[in-house]
């Protein structure tokens, strides 16, 4: 794309977006504008409709992977080359909704007791402990970490929002633990190679998926399963839904509520019309 792949860039960067997603939209565009051998200028509505399409049907592509692309272009269309009307022309996907893998307690502690170094135990425990993205755990640094008040600071999390989530008396143990073997040099509480750059989120990515198999689990562990698994047990220890969109720095209480669909006592406490016939509680049924 040359020219316009610079400006796109540079449009995404005016607009803050963040690097991951930088490079996922650019890349979205050069296979665009490959798959015509055309640039995307001289290209419309019908070309990106016939893109999308090749998608579906010749690439078998998700929806979520479809929806990128969308993103992507309709981005390209109304910024960088300053044409909305195509942008406005491109169909969102329907993306199915699914129910996230939960961990229950016991599965959650034997991980947690089966990672290997004291680093990725207290990056897993820390994942766990406070719901935070994994990118939200890698960016911490120490002067993050109130360990008077009981608060971990969420600096820029997604959206540029900042916040603060709880600092469990246990995980404060286990972070004291890894700063006195680890000592990091830079400003990140849990450094990559580099001192002065985060971990990689792979490295947890990785160092879960063998505490699973360690652990005997079937389930698949990611640390977005942690953070899942933190909401729902929030969710059934009482946790108002308000304070736990909180502390997962959700923009919308619609995205929260995709949790009471996932927890077994909600479900569970709830009274089937079945066993109340008969019953004064039938009354209102008529």
């Amino acid at each position: 794309m040359g020219q316009l792949r610079d400006r796109m860039i540079g449009d995404l960067e005016l607009r803050f977006y963040r690097p991951g997603t930088q490079r996922a939209y650019v890349s979205c565009a050069s296979r665009y504008a490959a798959h015509y051998m055309i640039s995307p200028a001289d290209l419309g509505t019908e070309d990106v409709r016939g893109y999308l399409l090749h998608l579906v049907r010749e690439r078998q592509a998700s929806a979520a992977t479809v929806k990128m692309n969308v993103a992507a272009l309709k981005f390209l269309y109304t910024y960088t080359l300053d044409r909305p009307e195509v942008a406005a022309a491109i169909p969102w996907p329907r993306v199915r909704s699914t129910l996230p893998v939960i961990l229950s307690g016991t599965e959650v502690e034997g991980l947690l007791a089966s990672v290997d170094t004291v680093k990725h135990r207290a990056t897993a425990m820390t994942t766990y402990g406070t719901g935070l993205r994994v990118q939200e755990v890698c960016r911490l640094e120490a002067t993050d970490i109130d360990s008077r008040r009981g608060l971990i600071h969420v600096r820029d999390g997604k959206r540029g929002r900042d916040r603060y989530v709880m600092l469990p008396a246990r995980l404060l143990l286990v972070l004291r633990e890894y700063w006195r073997a680890e000592r990091p040099a830079g400003p990140y509480l849990f450094a990559g190679e580099h001192p002065n750059r985060p971990m990689a989120a792979e490295s947890l990515r990785r160092a879960l998926r063998e505490a699973a198999a360690k652990a005997g689990l079937v389930k698949r562990v990611t640390p977005h399963i942690l953070r899942h698994s933190f909401a729902t047990h929030l969710l059934e220890g009482g946790t108002d839904l308000r304070v736990i969109q909180v502390l997962l720095g959700h923009g919308s209480i619609r995205t929260t509520t995709r949790y009471t669909r996932v927890s077994a006592k909600h479900v569970g406490r709830t009274t089937s019309p079945l066993d109340v016939l008969g019953t004064e509680k039938a009354l209102p049924l008529g």
